[in-house]
């Protein structure tokens, strides 16, 4: 045996660079990539079902790209690697490459594939977009530190707690998103027959996005009925037409009794869905109200209404919207041409009549810019108070709101009756009763 340096058999080193291991631990920077991960892809899987009714198209190409982000993060977490991490930065990258293209360059021209999943919150779609760009950095980050010994306990529980709140919001965000995207897959399908009777029916596409209307009532027989088209509350950015649901949660509570109340009243109730900022900028919100009213009029028929005692009400902004159905005199094309938008009165709870950025505290600043942005225009052309005068129905305008006072004196001083204070669901049902009869 060959004797180096003295020593029989003594190792000596390779003198050639040594290959950094590949394995990774499961430290929280790769744990918080891999649920920011899952939860960006977990998202859209949850709105597939209501995609799928629009379009199979999209649903094939959106399932696919969730169930790889899926996959790969799963795996990442299994086996842990560098090359692994490199694969899940890659598929979390393809899911965010997948989002720009089809919402801020609008590339898949169709229609908006997100809606379905911006039903119940008009940002998830920005939040699964957020939890990738996460998931991308934390896998790249994950991939090119250098190897080290085990760290010491400390370390580790440093490391933990310092991630921590990062982690908690990363899960909190995938937990919310999936739920509410998963809500517009909840409930009956909408339906374009109107010969089965009042239910849920598609009343409007705008820009081929679908949207819901359900239609209540105490009878089917008799003659037709006055309606009530109900719009939710919400800040334009939050809720739905559901009765339950995270929807319901979030566009307030006080929906489904006044809703009750007016249908024991006699009155149809026509609650809708409205296309949801930041991911439908303004005017949709008013646009969608706006076609629902010439909906109820163009099948007032098959409805078994009546298209000449249409009210409108609304709690918070849907309030908003309601009462610029009764001012604000927009527009009438798209879909049921022949059919205007003017409603017999109007009942705004709880509404603001202005948006102007002047005094807000930041809350509700931060809610008006996710909702219209900082325009002045978009702002006045928003705020009801902005078209104040002659020519408007009856107005209910109840339980505060900002600067509901002055909006209610400016149109009582232009001649329109105005009924003003606190509000029950029976003050609210005796006033409509009134109002179109």
């Amino acid at each position: 045996m060959k004797v180096v340096d003295g020593q029989r058999g003594a190792y000596r080193p390779s003198t050639t660079p040594s290959t950094v291991p590949s394995a990774l631990r499961r430290g929280p920077l790769l744990v918080t990539a891999v649920f920011a991960a899952l939860g960006g892809a977990v998202i859209p899987a949850a709105a597939l079902p209501a995609l799928w009714r629009v379009w199979q198209l999209y649903a094939m190409l959106f399932g696919a790209v969730a169930a790889v982000g899926i996959v790969t993060a799963v795996a990442v977490l299994g086996w842990p690697a560098r090359k692994t991490a490199h694969f899940g930065a890659l598929a979390a990258a393809g899911a965010l490459v997948l989002w720009t293209v089809s919402r801020p360059l609008g590339l898949l021209t169709r229609f908006d594939p997100w809606q379905p999943a911006d039903t119940v919150a008009g940002f998830t779609d920005y939040a699964a977009a957020g939890l990738q760009v996460v998931a991308v950095s934390g896998f790249l980050v994950v991939a090119r530190r250098r190897a080290h010994p085990w760290p010491s306990a400390a370390r580790r529980v440093t490391a933990w707690i310092v991630l921590f709140p990062v982690l908690a919001a990363v899960l909190g965000t995938g937990v919310a998103g999936a739920v509410a995207a998963g809500d517009s897959g909840t409930g009956p399908a909408t339906s374009t027959l109107l010969d089965a009777g009042p239910g849920t029916f598609e009343y409007c596409r705008p820009d081929g996005v679908p949207l819901a209307m359900d239609v209540y009532r105490q009878r089917t027989g008799g003659p037709p009925s006055p309606v009530v088209l109900f719009l939710h509350g919400g800040g334009l950015v939050l809720g739905n037409r559901k009765p339950t649901g995270p929807g319901a949660l979030l566009a307030g509570p006080r929906s489904g009794p006044l809703r009750d109340e007016l249908v024991a009243r006699g009155f149809a109730v026509a609650s809708i869905d409205f296309r949801l900022a930041p991911a439908a900028p303004w005017p949709a919100p008013l646009t969608d109200a706006r076609c629902a009213v010439r909906f109820l009029k163009a099948n007032a028929a098959a409805l078994a209404v009546d298209p000449a005692r249409i009210a409108v009400a609304g709690t918070g902004t849907g309030g908003t919207l309601a009462s610029l159905l009764g001012v604000a005199r927009g527009p009438d094309t798209g879909q049921y041409p022949g059919q205007d938008s003017t409603v017999r009165a109007v009942a705004a709870l709880s509404a603001p009549a202005d948006f102007g950025l002047a005094g807000l505290d930041p809350l509700s600043r931060a809610s008006v810019l996710m909702a219209l942005g900082r325009s002045p225009a978009t702002l006045r052309e928003a705020s009801p108070l902005t078209y104040a005068g002659p020519g408007a129905p009856p107005f209910l305008i109840g339980d505060g709101g900002r600067k509901s006072a002055e909006f209610a004196a400016r149109l009582r001083a232009a001649g329109v009756p105005v009924t003003e204070g606190a509000t029950t669901d029976r003050v609210v049902g005796e006033f409509l009763a009134t109002a179109v009869r």
